[in-house]
């Protein structure tokens, strides 16, 4: 993999792999169209519809799932119908869930008047997740850089990707996958752009000393999570 910016517009190209890439968090970045898509082998994928409707089978059961709809299945599925970007990363097994369809707007302050929801959140800190941007008019983004591989889709809206080497219009559909440590920022006009994004790997989350359950113990006033006597 280089270390520029690729861009993929969703196509019938079903189950090419646009992205395998090795090191401390393996991960593998698909598009699927209209050709039914059969995933095999270990991992946790983590897929945004952009077209529905998409129909998804996998242990869990059969659903049928519309644009602005997520998932998250761990071990082997199949997906038929509609468009969309599929994430791996395929040392992890996570939960299963399905979501959405996403807001038009986040609800997490970012940088430069962006906003973000975390859509699909890590089961234990260090876990996958998937994450709802939203870049309003006439935003000039920080240039910045991500210490892991992004991977995600134009939903909707126009503007610009800017990098040092050169500037990509932006458009409903267009994929992407942003190596790390690759310097970008989005732009945007009088459009104002929604951006889902995959990230591999996360530093936020529960873990075993802070987690809700633990947290919310509370014996003679005070909190479980404190009480070294009584831990798991």
């Amino acid at each position: 993999m280089n270390d520029s910016i690729l861009f993929f517009n969703l196509d019938n190209t079903t189950g090419k792999v646009h992205c395998n890439l090795q090191g401390p968090f393996p991960s593998i970045v698909r598009l699927w169209g209209s050709q039914p898509m059969a995933v095999a082998g270990p991992g946790t994928h983590i897929g945004f519809v952009t077209q529905g409707p998409t129909e998804l089978s996998c242990v869990a059961g059969r659903f049928t799932l519309q644009a602005g709809m997520y998932f998250r299945v761990p071990g082997e599925f199949h997906l038929r119908g509609g468009t969309g970007i599929l994430s791996t990363r395929s040392d992890d097994s996570g939960l299963f869930c399905l979501g959405g369809p996403i807001e038009h707007t986040g609800r997490l302050r970012y940088i430069d008047g962006c906003s973000d929801t975390l859509l699909i959140s890590p089961v234990v800190c260090g876990d996958p997740c998937l994450n709802l941007l939203h870049i309003p008019p006439h935003t000039r983004q920080t240039a910045h850089i991500h210490p892991t591989l992004r991977a995600g889709v134009i939903v909707t809206g126009t503007g610009q990707c800017r990098t040092p080497l050169g500037s990509t219009d932006l458009h409903p559909g267009l994929a992407f996958v942003i190596p790390p440590d690759c310097e970008h920022s989005f732009h945007t006009s009088d459009d104002s752009l929604l951006v889902v994004a995959w990230h591999p790997d996360s530093d936020t989350g529960p873990t075993h000393d802070d987690h809700p359950m633990v947290n919310r113990t509370i014996v003679d006033g005070v909190p479980a999570s404190q009480i070294s006597e009584i831990r798991t």
